[in-house]
């Protein structure tokens, strides 16, 4: 297995039993794969290729799916890793045809013509790192540090969640760094003694990113922040009031809208807001638990269900009420660790969502298509 082997195309597509829409499994090998996290667009190519991670040879490694004709290239060759790559942090830069990714404690831009990686970064000592994000302009990869505390107590967040309350109980340092992609100068945009997370910048405003202080929603002191990296101004993105909860944030595809979910006493709400906290649109949502939500705007949203409950679900938002859930597809996924998370993504198009699911044991990744919305069945008639 090396870099630019070429895998013969492993898709297959099947109307969704419960549904009818189609969906296409891009991979099927006997070992875990998965896209992108969902706020992190990994198509390139113009939109012919995408972007995925997968297992292959006991090694983990980025490959990019030709979705014209369904071969896999790799594009990665990761040997004597000290540490598991968490792939699942790549970005992609909206400017040119190069993706960032830590290994090793090590920033690599990887350039998604010739696969060649050069070194940008290398995070300090008793720091871990974080996921990564371009900035609009392509100028930026903008990623965090976090002080490493595993040496105080168990540690295994991407396997469980060990350790995710005693890390916002701790305070550690953080750090929003800006590394630039063409010489590697690092820079802290912001510091603080809260556990930072979910590093996320506008699609379309360079200079503005979202950041979130990671821990028990219930429990943060606010979830979503907003980053101006022009004046190091950090203010609050949708404040909360006692009894309330919000997070997963991602931004709508006009990099000026935020959309968001969680709860206020017992009601499930989704809502979306400027990054200014104008224009806030907020209403109770009919559902019974997602995980995750994504949308490209607010007209239509998208989420990934429970284990319970094991469909991608849709809703439509009109009049300022949200309509459905309608059943997109039944992908019954475990969650079960972090890279078996269903995390849905409407593709920049909005003609079909990205996802990965294990129904069959090991992680795959599919796009099923977008059908009308209303020929699609209700949750409770399925």
């Amino acid at each position: 297995m090396t870099t630019g082997q070429v895998w013969p195309a492993e898709w297959s597509q099947l109307a969704d039993p419960v549904s009818g829409a189609r969906v296409t499994r891009l991979t099927n090998y006997r070992a875990h794969s998965h896209h992108l996290y969902f706020t992190n667009s990994g198509w390139y190519a113009g939109g012919k290729k995408l972007l995925i991670s997968s297992d292959r040879g006991n090694k983990r490694n980025l490959y990019g799916v030709n979705l014209l004709d369904g071969t896999l290239t790799q594009l990665t060759d990761l040997q004597e890793l000290t540490r598991e790559p968490t792939l699942l942090d790549t970005s992609k830069n909206p400017v040119r045809e190069e993706a960032y990714l830590w290994v090793n404690r090590v920033l690599m831009a990887l350039d998604l013509e010739t696969l060649a990686m050069r070194e940008l970064y290398r995070a300090p000592d008793g720091f871990t790192t974080s996921i990564t994000n371009a900035t609009a302009d392509g100028r930026y990869v903008m990623t965090a540090l976090v002080e490493d505390l595993s040496h105080r107590f168990r540690v295994n967040l991407d396997h469980g969640y060990i350790g995710f309350r005693e890390y916002w109980e701790a305070r550690p340092l953080s750090r929003v760094i800006r590394v630039a992609v063409e010489t590697g100068q690092m820079e802290v945009v912001w510091e603080e003694r809260y556990w930072i997370g979910h590093i996320n910048t506008s699609p379309t405003q360079g200079h503005l990113l979202t950041f979130c202080h990671e821990g028990p929603w219930d429990l943060v002191d606010n979830r979503i922040w907003a980053l101006d990296t022009r004046t190091g101004q950090v203010w609050k993105i949708r404040p909360t009031a006692p009894g309330e909860q919000v997070g997963h944030e991602y931004w709508f595809r006009d990099g000026i809208h935020i959309g968001y979910h969680g709860r206020r006493g017992d009601q499930t709400i989704y809502g979306s807001i400027r990054y200014d906290n104008t224009g806030q649109v907020e209403a109770p949502f009919p559902v019974r638990r997602s995980w995750h939500f994504h949308s490209n705007a607010l007209d239509l949203i998208v989420g990934d269900g429970s284990t319970e409950e094991p469909y991608l679900l849709l809703w439509r938002f009109r009049d300022g009420v949200f309509e459905g859930p309608r059943i997109l597809a039944w992908h019954r996924g475990s969650f079960h660790v972090q890279i078996l998370h269903v995390h849905p993504a409407f593709s920049p198009d909005g003609k079909q969502v990205l996802y990965t699911c294990d129904p069959e044991g090991y992680g795959q990744v599919h796009l099923v298509e977008v059908p009308d919305f209303e020929s699609l069945p209700r949750l409770n008639e399925d």
